[in-house]
């Protein structure tokens, strides 16, 4: 299976998944890390950070993953205090409560954790609260797949005149 990888972080695609890893363009002042998009359907060129403008195209079977780092102030927080990337969520970790903007028969899962020195949430959405059952376990499949390399190796986007970068693949059968 092919590798995405970006910014420390790298994640193999399971077939039929796209996915993307970049940082945003930091505003003046401000520093910026990582974010890893991961779908079952195909994401537009725009997307919010956790996942506005793609979660209202996923159809019942689909998934939504995200991978959001946070600044190393946050390391060390009770928030954060997890260690690990979650390897296996459960169809009862996902809820239509928990989705930041509520889509009817959605369910989702925000878990916050640190892994190799970097603070992360991992926020997932399904199509379908009813076929939890089927798609969790696509969420598994990219979660197995994902590793993060240690803080100290990683980039960190400072305010320059350079594009943001942005790695993207499509693994469509």
């Amino acid at each position: 299976m092919p590798r995405l990888r970006a910014h420390g972080l790298s994640v193999t695609m399971p077939d039929g998944f796209e996915g993307r890893i970049f940082r945003r363009a930091p505003v003046a002042g401000s520093t910026t890390y990582a974010v890893v998009h991961v779908a079952t359907f195909p994401l537009p060129d725009e997307v919010a950070d956790f996942g506005g403008g793609a979660v209202t195209l996923m159809g019942r079977d689909d998934v939504f993953v995200v991978l959001f780092e946070y600044g190393p102030e946050s390391i060390g927080t009770a928030l954060f205090a997890r260690q690990g990337i979650p390897r296996y969520l459960a169809p009862s970790d996902f809820s239509t409560t928990v989705l930041r903007r509520g889509v009817p028969g959605h369910a989702g899962t925000q878990q916050f954790f640190t892994e190799s020195g970097r603070p992360f949430t991992l926020y997932a959405v399904v199509g379908s609260s009813a076929r939890r059952a089927v798609t969790v376990p696509k969420v598994n499949s990219v979660l197995a797949g994902i590793t993060v390399q240690p803080a100290s190796t990683r980039e960190v986007a400072r305010v320059t005149s350079a594009p943001t970068s942005l790695e993207r693949w499509a693994a469509w059968n």
